[in-house]
Formats: structure tokens, sequence, C-alpha cells
């Protein structure tokens, strides 16, 4: 399936990772703790954290990405960096011959993110677009029960975060971060994964800034309609103009719904509320890297695809383009 000869032969797969912040440290860690993998490199924005990274993985530390993904000793690049370059990682690293993991999204970019699916069958390399969040109890515990409420009609999944006051990091800087929902695509993909295919986007949001890169705070509603007649209802929001956190994710249907509020899950019908069982959200990535590891060595399946990704990434662009304009927008009836 794709060119792994020389890394077999060797027993261990070379990674490098582009990032040093959270996901990264986790790539890392359990890169380290599998005897398939060798960490040789790491490439942060900042030489000196770097360098600390790299001290703490027992791991090279690059001056920059350009030079991570034209090393020969590394067949797989890990992307955990801002939402702004994963693109042109990926399409770089790709190009270079190497096999690829990223955070979602893909790209910031539609356009963009289909032709590195293009490129990487191309190549005959793996592109693995992460969506641990299918991966957790909560997502779990929503599968397993959905048959439970009968006809489905509707949905709500919000997430709220204030932050007073907002850091001045790239998750609040427009570029950087990108469209809410392209750069938190997770909240879309849970829908699309468990529901199918959108009809309509209809979607409102707004900012509080001070300047123009950066801002305060953001708020994003979206409302989706599935091609099964469900209406869905996203909200995303953070920083300084939300007074209080919400984690909340409610399925309705004739036969009752299903509340799953931070940690906590309940089957409601009249008169009785049944708590489900949450599974935990640890341990995602070091799952995530092993599935990869897995499917490069023995080609077990993976359990998201990159078409997948990619659909969720044309439902939170229809969902951008409707905040734009202010009209709904229509997706075709494909999932391609």
């Amino acid at each position: 399936m794709y060119e792994l000869e020389a890394a077999l032969a060797n027993a261990k797969i070379g990674v490098g990772i582009v990032g040093t912040g959270y996901a990264a440290k986790l790539r890392a860690e359990a890169f380290l703790e599998d005897e398939r993998s060798h960490l040789v490199a790491i490439a942060g924005s900042t030489l000196e954290r770097t360098q600390a990274f790299a001290q703490d993985y027992q791991t090279e530390a690059l001056t920059g990405w350009e030079q991570l993904v034209e090393r020969e000793d590394i067949d797989l690049v890990v992307i955990c960096t801002i939402n702004r370059d994963h693109g042109a990682i990926a399409r770089a690293a790709l190009t270079a011959g190497k096999h690829v993991i990223v955070e979602y999204p893909l790209s910031v970019d539609l356009s963009e993110a289909e032709e590195l699916i293009a490129l990487a069958k191309t190549q005959h390399k793996l592109l693995h677009v992460e969506h641990i969040e299918l991966l957790g109890g909560l997502h779990q515990a929503l599968k397993q029960n959905l048959e439970k409420v009968g006809h489905l009609f509707y949905v709500r999944y919000s997430t709220i975060n204030p932050q007073n006051p907002a850091p001045r990091k790239w998750t609040y800087n427009h570029q950087m971060f990108g469209f809410p929902l392209i750069g938190a695509l997770s909240r879309l993909h849970r829908l699309t994964d468990l529901f199918g295919k959108v009809f309509t986007v209809n979607c409102h949001q707004r900012y509080w800034e001070i300047e123009p890169e950066y801002y305060q705070a953001c708020f994003c509603m979206t409302q989706l309609c599935f091609t099964s007649g469900l209406l869905a209802q996203v909200i995303y929001g953070k920083g300084e103009t939300l007074w209080q956190p919400e984690r909340k994710f409610e399925v309705h249907g004739d036969n009752g719904g299903l509340i799953f509020d931070g940690d906590k899950g309940f089957f409601i019908q009249p008169g009785e509320s049944t708590p489900i069982e949450v599974g935990t959200r640890r341990g995602l990535f070091a799952k995530d890297t092993s599935m990869v590891l897995n499917h490069l060595f023995d080609g077990d399946p993976l359990y998201v695809t990159p078409e997948e990704s990619l659909y969720t990434l044309k439902v939170a662009d229809a969902a951008q383009r409707a905040a734009q304009t202010g009209i709904t927008i229509f997706l075709p009836d494909t999932l391609d």
C-alpha cells in the first residue's frame, strides 16, 4: 500500500514533528513509547522553545519546518502547529515523499485541502487528518445510545469558553486560527460522522476586537439541515464577552433525548433520567498515534479518512460563506 520497505527493514519509522505545543508533546511521548518509531527531529517557531522541547524528548532541534521535511531520515511528518500553516507544510512533506499526520483542519482553505488529498494519492503516501474527538468517550457514548431516542429531529452542540482577559495567542488570531468552525472543525465533524450529509447551512458570527489581527472574543452560531430532515444548531464561543462556560451536546427524538453536559450523560424519557457512562478523554493522541503506526506497518484500517474530514471542511466553508453573505448555502448531495 505504501512504500515502507526501508523503514520496515530497520523496524522503525523516522518521525519529525512540527510544533512544540500541547499536541506536539503528546505525540512525542507516544512515539517515544512505541518501539516501531524513532523521533528524529522537532521544528518549532522559536529556537529557545524548540531546543527545550528537543532536550525534554531526546531529539534534535531544527530551525524551521522546511529543513525538517527534507530530511532523508524522516519518513513521517507530524504537523502540530498553527492552523494557517497546515496546508503549506503538508504539501511540502508530501512532495518530499513523506507520510503525513496533521491535526485538523487539513487546511484553512477548502481548495488547498482538495489538492492535498489528490497529491497524497499521487505520491502513494499516507495523509491522516487527526480527529480524536471520534475516539473519545462522549462520541462513543453518543453512538452507542443514539437508537434509543427514536426518530431524530433536533441536535444542539454548544461549546463556550469564557476567558478574561483573552490570551493574545494564535487561537485568537484571524489568519492563524481561521474561521471559527474551520479552526474548530471537530465541532462539525461530530455531527457529520453521526448524521451524514448536510442539505443547507446558515450561520451568524461576530468578533469583539481592538486591533485588526487579534480579537478578544468571538461567537458563532450555525444551523444545519441534514438531508434526513434533522435540524442541528452548533454554538461556538470563546473570550471576554462570554460569562458562563458550557460543553453540552443534546440529541432529541420522538422516543426520548440524550443529554451530555460536561462529562455526564443521561437518557431522558417522561418521568425518568437514566445515567449514561461516558469514557475518558485521556490518551487519545496516543491511541491515534498507535493506530497510524498499525496502519503503516500492518495495513490496519484507520478510524477516519481524509475525504470524511474534507466533507466536514466543505460544511465549515459553507458556514463561513453563509456568515459573510447572510444567505442560506445549499450543499451538493454528495460526500465525495
